[in-house]
């Protein structure tokens, strides 16, 4: 199972999706992660340039037309994932997760290591409160 969570150092997890620079990809096999894996994450920075419509009245963050583009290049570098670990994240940013076969989880975890065994052992809590 790869588990991916958003990062900028490599050990915590980042508040915010759209904002992360990087995902750390960890494999764990029998409970145990096995390997580790720092890979570059679309965001923001890359978007800044690009045209944005508006989000359409009364709909939550990163649900406008031109979104699911966005969110779709942030997926592809984790689309060997079954799970991201994230500290927050627009709505529609989660719900493109999950159309990807992704499951996104929103904690308030901030180190990944701790995030991974708590989801490996059922205690972690996807706190939907936090999505914007």
């Amino acid at each position: 199972m790869k588990i991916a969570a958003i990062t900028e150092d490599e050990r915590t997890i980042r508040r915010h999706f759209g904002r992360a620079p990087y995902y750390l990809v960890v494999t764990v096999e029998e409970g145990k992660i096995i390997a580790r894996e720092l890979r570059k994450k679309a965001g923001h920075a890359e978007f800044a340039e690009a045209p944005h419509d508006p989000a359409p009245a009364g709909q939550p963050h990163g649900m406008g037309p031109g979104a699911e583009s966005r969110h779709a290049r942030m997926a592809q570098g984790i689309s060997d994932c079954q799970v991201l670990l994230c500290g927050g994240m627009g709505l529609g940013a989660y719900e493109s997760m999950r159309q990807r076969g992704i499951r996104p989880i929103v904690t308030d975890i901030e180190g990944i290591d701790e995030a991974v065994a708590a989801y490996l052992d059922g205690s972690i809590v996807d706190q939907v409160s936090r999505l914007h």
